[in-house]
C-alpha cells in the first residue's frame, strides 16, 4: 500500500459529507411536497440509526484512514469504480423517482409506485448504491474496518427499512415492489 496525503481522504469526506447534506435538503423539500398533496410519512425505528451510521461511516473513514497513515491499496481503481458504480445507481433512482425522492418512506396518494429507470430491475436500487457506497469508500483510504462495520450495520438496518417500505406500499397500493 502507498500512502497517500494526509489531506487527501480530508477533502474526499468532505465532499462526499457535504453531497449528502444537499440530498437531506433535497429529501425535506421532497416531504414538504409530498405532505402538501396529502401524502403520508411512515415513521421506523431504523430512521435514527441511519443517519447515525452514515455520520460514524463517514467519520470512520477519515479516522481510521489517517490512523493508519492514509494508505492506498494498489487495487484502488476497483474500490473506486465500485463507489461510482454506486454514486451512479443511487442517483439514477433519485432521478427516476424525482421529487418523489426521500430518504424517509413517504406515500403519496394516488400515485401508484415508480416501475421505470432502476425500479425495473429491482425495488430497491438506492438501497444497493448505497450498499457498494459504504464498502467501497473507506477501502479507497485503507480504512477497512470501517467498511466491514459500515456494510453490517447497514445490512442489518436496510433489511428492515425495505421491509417496512414494502408493506407500507402494500397497504397503500396493494403491491409490495417498486416507488
Amino acid at each position: 500500500m502507498t500512502p497517500a496525503p494526509w489531506w487527501l481522504p480530508l477533502l474526499a469526506v468532505g465532499a462526499l459529507g457535504a453531497q449528502r447534506l444537499l440530498e437531506v435538503r433535497r429529501s425535506r423539500a421532497n416531504e414538504k411536497r409530498a405532505l402538501a398533496a396529502g401524502g403520508r410519512v411512515v415513521e421506523t425505528a431504523q430512521e435514527r440509526g441511519l443517519i447515525a451510521l452514515h455520520s460514524a461511516w463517514l467519520a470512520g473513514t477519515l479516522v481510521e484512514s489517517l490512523l493508519r497513515g492514509v494508505p492506498v491499496p494498489s487495487i484502488w481503481p476497483a474500490f473506486l469504480a465500485l463507489f461510482l458504480a454506486g454514486q451512479g445507481l443511487r442517483w439514477w433512482a433519485i432521478s427516476t423517482l424525482g421529487e418523489r425522492w426521500t430518504t424517509r418512506i413517504v406515500v403519496w396518494p394516488g400515485r401508484a409506485p415508480v416501475k421505470a429507470g432502476p425500479y425495473r430491475f429491482t425495488a430497491h436500487p438506492n438501497y444497493l448504491g448505497v450498499a457498494l457506497e459504504l464498502l467501497a469508500f473507506p477501502l479507497l483510504f485503507g480504512a477497512q474496518f470501517t467498511a466491514v462495520g459500515a456494510s453490517l450495520a447497514n445490512a442489518f438496518l436496510l433489511l428492515r427499512r425495505a421491509r417496512a417500505e414494502e408493506l407500507a406500499l402494500a397497504e397503500a397500493f396493494g403491491e409490495s415492489d417498486g416507488r
